[in-house]
């Protein structure tokens, strides 16, 4: 059986190369046997390209690449013809095409990809989070999570989650009950990651009269009532001295205002924190 050498050329990672050399490969019946896959990532300078070169005529490689900079696709070309290696360019004819296409330069950064990768899948993991620890359902996500939201019911903290979640940001949200001791982790953090939301009592009376009311309930229930809100109000403020964390009054402010309000405290403080 002929085995074959294949040189995987990227100025990234190359794993986009190397997916599309073991698919061809697949179409041969000893093809994924055969070949011999040998990966060479981030290569930055000429001076590699020669190196990596040399070692394909001496081993009788095929070279593969992925390359963004138009300057090193030329010139593994020119080396590649000189030595007579074969090569193919996976990446080149499709983005100078799309540069025809699109009337655009093309940027020629390395990585792009993958950094969308990461970036999209950071995300995920921070709307997941958000979801699994709403509702302070599980206390231990309260020690993981780059932000903790604590409040009365009625005062957003799960939009705000969701909504920083897709900021990227690991949020736990934790309700204030009178009746429920808090949970003794929120006494554990840094009490500058912990963000205490309040709303006016006129207002929360307002809101949790519709509530009900969208619950088919009366609206005169003790969870609407001024005293019972007065008394978690109360509760609240007893909890937020003994943490120390920043209260933000979410009154008249939207989501999308008081998710501002905290990812600008925290750039602040590591703006801070860096000096």
């Amino acid at each position: 059986m002929k085995k074959l050498t294949i040189f995987i050329v990227s100025d990234s990672v190359g794993e986009t190369a190397e997916l599309v050399a073991k698919a061809a490969s697949s179409q041969f019946k000893e093809g994924l046997d055969a070949v011999s896959l040998k990966r060479f990532s981030h290569v930055e300078d000429e001076t590699q390209l020669k190196e990596i070169v040399y070692l394909a005529k001496a081993t009788g490689a095929v070279i593969v690449y992925t390359l963004v900079r138009s300057g090193m696709r030329k010139k593994l070309r020119q080396e590649c013809d000189e030595h007579h290696i074969s090569c193919i360019d996976l990446l080149g004819p499709l983005v100078d095409q799309l540069s025809e296409e699109l009337n655009e330069v093309p940027l020629e950064e390395p990585g792009l990809v993958r950094q969308l990768d990461e970036d999209y899948f950071k995300k995920i993991d921070a709307i997941e989070f958000a979801v699994k620890y709403d509702d302070g359902r599980d206390p231990r996500g309260i020690l993981k999570a780059d932000i903790v939201l604590i409040g009365v019911s009625r005062t957003s903290k799960t939009p705000l989650s969701q909504y920083l979640a897709h900021q990227r940001f690991k949020v736990a949200n934790v309700p204030l009950v009178p009746e429920v001791e808090p949970p003794e982790e929120l006494f554990e953090i840094d009490p500058s990651k912990c963000f205490a939301l309040i709303i006016s009592p006129d207002k929360l009376n307002s809101i949790r009269k519709e509530r009900l009311k969208a619950l088919g309930l009366k609206d005169d229930a003790n969870y609407a009532q001024f005293g019972r809100i007065e008394e978690e109000i109360e509760h609240f403020k007893n909890v937020t001295n003994r943490i120390g964390c920043r209260v933000i009054n979410v009154t008249n402010r939207a989501v999308e205002e008081t998710a501002n309000v905290i990812i600008t405290e925290l750039r602040d403080q590591q703006s801070t924190d860096s000096f």
